[in-house]
């Protein structure tokens, strides 16, 4: 018995009895139970995804394939976004070297035996095995980090994302109908995930003068879009205590992501109170990063 579409499976049962409705419901459960028997989450979560998308119909990360639109122009596309013609370096602090150790083996040991089941980079490395590897791997990966943290140098290959076009839309016909979903290696998140835990959420708690950020709610401790909406509802109910009425005005920035400068957004990062290490660690992801259209 093939898998049928959810939608024609539900015109069916529709015209059915009851008892043999319940039979081809089994049926369906059952086909479908199969298919994902075979399916190792542990080893791919990708692959379990895809063939439940097939089972709901929803087949619709390769849609640009029936469309006219291929990898290429998906990739010149993204290229256009992400290419700023005025574009400066940002620039590199100079400072003397710092040969503390910020990462500990305890703390890396806890992050590998934290680690979550999710997509695997370019490296092809899951994140399963460097859980179950964590007592084995804890001694490398912590000298490796600090010699990176210390150099305020990122390995190449961590700076290397594989993309994954997801469409926007039902019914996508065009390159910027696509969500660009870029998936680096699990050892360059977790790298990533230890900075800011350890040194810009903690930057932003006490920020210095020249910097505010009061009406900054998301990338911060605390901060969500329930909070944002809480702010604003408390702003309006407390301006309507003494006004008639009040105009709230909302903007919304398209691709703004693409469009933040890395020197901009380095020198405000060179105002927080972190290393100057960690600063030319964050500088250098920044700059001469890689992806590919996977």
């Amino acid at each position: 018995m093939s898998v049928l579409n959810s939608s024609i499976c539900l015109q069916i049962l529709l015209l059915l009895p009851i008892k043999l409705t319940k039979r081809v419901r089994m049926a369906i459960t059952r086909q479908n139970s199969l298919m994902l028997r075979k399916c190792d989450t542990r080893k791919s979560t990708k692959q379990t995804w895809a063939k439940v998308r097939h089972i709901l119909g929803r087949d619709s990360t390769r849609v640009y394939e029936h469309v006219g639109i291929d990898a290429h122009k998906l990739n010149n596309h993204y290229v256009v976004i992400s290419t700023d013609s005025n574009y400066t370096e940002p620039r590199v602090k100079l400072t003397a070297h710092d040969s503390r150790d910020l990462v500990t083996e305890i703390e890396i040991f806890n992050m590998l035996d934290h680690l979550k089941t999710s997509a695997a980079g370019l490296d092809a490395i899951p994140a399963w095995y460097l859980r179950l590897g964590a007592p084995a791997f804890l001694v490398p990966l912590t000298v490796l980090l600090n010699q990176s943290f210390s150099a305020g140098v990122v390995p190449q290959q961590w700076k290397v994302a594989s993309i994954t076009p997801v469409p926007k839309l039902a019914k996508p016909a065009q390159c910027c109908d696509y969500r660009p979903i870029s998936v680096t290696p699990t050892l360059s998140r977790l790298a990533e995930r230890y900075i800011v835990r350890s040194f810009i959420y903690p930057a932003l708690l006490q920020p210095p003068p020249s910097l505010c950020f009061s009406n900054q709610y998301a990338f911060r401790p605390s901060g969500s879009t329930t909070a944002a909406l809480v702010a604003l509802l408390h702003t309006v109910c407390d301006m309507l205590a003494t006004n008639n009425f009040v105009h709230v005005i909302a903007l919304e920035f398209s691709k703004a992501f693409d469009s933040v400068r890395h020197s901009t957004l380095t020198e405000k990062l060179a105002q927080l109170d972190m290393p100057d290490q960690v600063y030319n660690w964050i500088r250098d992801f920044l700059v001469d990063s890689h992806t590919a259209l996977n």
